[in-house]
This record gives structure tokens, sequence and C-alpha cells, in this order.
């Protein structure tokens, strides 16, 4: 069975951190519906929802994927690069010790969930200003007994590697080449984003469907080119908040 763990927006997410996006506001109720409707599709796609209690205090806190990495084996609790996000960590390590054994990434170490993207036994994980080498470093030394490689990207011009960089198919990516090098990802087939959609890289892989911004649509058409099955979302409100398709939940097998 697939577990999806996801929180409700926070009625504060008008304070989010930003890095890369000029603050815009951002209207609740909509973003709110949105969430249910991504929700639904999660469920669709064989995901049964475990719904985290809100927190109302914490701008950034339906973005669970930046408070652990769930691999088979175990859970890696982050230490999120950004200060204010730190509290989040708490009820999804509560939540996941059902599932897990739980490792936890201690300061001076940072690690964002966004920042890792996982193909098959390989972690790659964005050295970003959210993620740092302490913190990589850590995550290399919980997860090497179980024979996973971690492989450092630098990143720069995007907020998570996962804003420049997500899994399609099996060894399929997309990618926008302009803010994640292409060299880190040899042996894999690459679709491009299109040019006048840079944002437009991040999309959640379930099964054999993809969990896409129904707003990028030049580039959900090259994915439908490649046979990828889309499942379309509208997370226009989320993105203001410099959200994307996978920050939105932690999706594993029970």
């Amino acid at each position: 069975m697939l577990v999806a763990i996801t929180r409700d927006v926070s009625p504060s997410i008008g304070q989010c951190e930003l890095t890369h996006v000029v603050r815009a506001p951002i209207d609740i109720d909509v973003a709110r519906a949105q969430h249910r409707a991504y929700e639904r599709c999660l469920t669709d796609l064989g995901c049964e929802i475990h719904r985290l209690p809100p927190e109302p205090d914490l701008p950034d806190s339906v973005f669970v994927e930046d408070a652990a990495i769930v691999l088979d084996e175990l859970a890696v609790i982050t230490h999120p690069g950004a200060e204010s996000r730190r509290p989040e960590t708490l009820s999804v390590a509560r939540a996941l010790e059902a599932y897990r054994s739980l490792r936890h990434i201690e300061p001076p170490g940072t690690l964002d969930g966004g920042d890792v993207l996982r193909v098959g036994r390989t972690l790659y994980v964005g050295l970003s200003r959210r993620t740092n080498e302490v913190g990589i470093a850590q995550l290399r030394r919980y997860v090497k007994p179980y024979a996973y490689v971690v492989k450092a990207v630098p990143i720069e011009k995007c907020l998570h590697l996962k804003s420049g960089v997500t899994q399609v198919g099996e060894r399929v990516l997309l990618i926008n080449r302009k803010w994640v090098g292409a060299g880190a990802f040899k042996r894999m087939e690459l679709v491009d984003v299109a040019p006048s959609e840079p944002t437009a890289a991040n999309a959640l892989l379930i099964g054999d469907a993809v969990v896409y911004p129904e707003s990028h649509v030049a580039t959900r058409k090259r994915l439908e080119e490649w046979g990828i099955d889309v499942c379309a979302v509208d997370v226009s409100e989320l993105a203001k908040a410099e959200g994307g398709v996978t920050c939105c939940s932690l999706i594993f097998r029970s």
C-alpha cells in the first residue's frame, strides 16, 4: 500500500519563506481547495492519505516533503536550512515512527527533502542554500549500510534540486538544464522543459503516472509525447509560496 503524508495549508502561508519568487497575495481558500484536489489525485493513483494535524503558526508546513527522506529501510528526519521551518519536523517524525526507524540530521548539518531525488539506489542531493555538505555527509553515512549511493549536485539558480529536475519514468528525468547541470545524470534519458516554462521541471511520479501542474501546458505536451500518463492539477496558489507537486506529500510503501 502507498501512503501519502500530507498537511493542510496553514492560514499563515502568506508569511512563507521565499528565495526566488516575488511575494504575492495567496488566497487561502483557493489554496486549500487546490490542495484537496491534489490529495484526490493522489488517492486516484492508489495512495492512502495520512493527513497530519494543522500547523497554523508554521507558514510552510503544507510542504511536508522537506521534513524527511523516506526510503524502504528507514526515514531520515531533516534539519531544514530555513530556521523557521525546523519545527515542522516534529510532527512528521511522530507520524513516520509508525512506518520506519528514524535517523536525524544534526546541526551544523542542514538538509531539505526537496533537495533529494531518489532514482533507484542513487540519491542525488542538491548542494543548495538549504542543504549543506555536512548534512549530505550525514545522509550518506545513514544510507550507506543499505547500499545507497549519494551524489551531491551543486545548484544556485533554483531553491531545491527538485525545482530543476525530477523523475518522470523509470530511467527518465524532466529537467531545466539552465538550473541543473545534466552531467550529473549520465545514463538517464532527459526530457527538457519548454523554454517558455523554466519552472516546469517539478513533477511527481507515482507508479506509471505523473502528477503535474496544469499551468505548464507546453512541457506537459512534451511529457505526453513521451507516452507519460499525466494527472494535471492546479497548484497556482501554492506556487506563489515557491511550492510544487513534490513538496506537498511524502509518499512511500507501508
